[in-house]
């Protein structure tokens, strides 16, 4: 008997999004109860597909986000770290330790867990390599290994490559699930997906 073929999820995010660390856990749970497979793609975000960073939004539109991030955080049981973060440091290089873990066949769950937490509950610089490598270091990590392979050629050409293809998929923010050339940008928009979800499980 032929198996089943799997979903894939195209999974579009970066550590620099509370978004995508509050959707991380439901869409963890999401892909296992369906039996589909993540395509962890780390990005930062599609500016020219109309992306638009926090800090260049009008101030009105800014706090309602962080009073919509609040809402967010407890509904799934997070607390976030939103104030005096303006000393942290751009947390991108974060991002090619997990294009590391990627590269390098392992698990790239574990860094992304525990170095989003770092950064958005524990307001952590994890744009500095110190910070990043005593996080993993403590959880048992091999940091040494990880950002020596976040600056080798493997990480930079998988970072290029992901970047195209969120721009030519239609991607502009974090975090963007991609599911049969369907985009569902958000995780709150899980619901959504995981009724794409259904029908393909209906359908195989």
């Amino acid at each position: 008997m032929k198996a089943k073929p799997m979903a894939v999820i195209g999974y579009f995010f970066g550590l620099g999004s509370p978004w995508a660390y509050l959707g991380l856990d439901p869409l963890l749970e999401l892909s296992a109860r369906y039996g589909a497979r993540l395509d962890p793609r780390p990005i930062s975000l599609i500016e020219e597909n109309g992306g638009i960073y926090s800090r260049n939004r009008p101030e009105v539109r800014r706090a309602y986000w962080f009073k919509d991030l609040r809402r967010w955080a407890e509904l799934r049981g997070k607390t976030l770290k939103l104030e005096g973060r303006t000393g942290l440091s751009d947390p991108s290089p974060a991002n090619f330790v997990v294009l590391a873990a990627l590269a390098r066949g392992e698990d790239w769950i574990a860094p992304t867990r525990i170095l989003q937490k770092a950064f958005w509950e524990e307001g952590l610089d994890i744009g500095d390599a110190r910070v990043r490598s005593g996080l993993l270091s403590a959880a048992g990590l091999d940091a040494e290994a990880l950002e020596a392979e976040a600056r080798g050629e493997r990480v930079r050409k998988a970072w290029s490559e992901n970047l195209d293809l969120a721009r030519s998929a239609g991607v502009f923010g974090i975090p963007t699930h991609l599911l049969e050339g369907e985009l569902y940008w958000g995780q709150d928009n899980l619901f959504f997906l995981e009724r794409h979800l259904s029908r393909v499980a209906k359908a195989a």
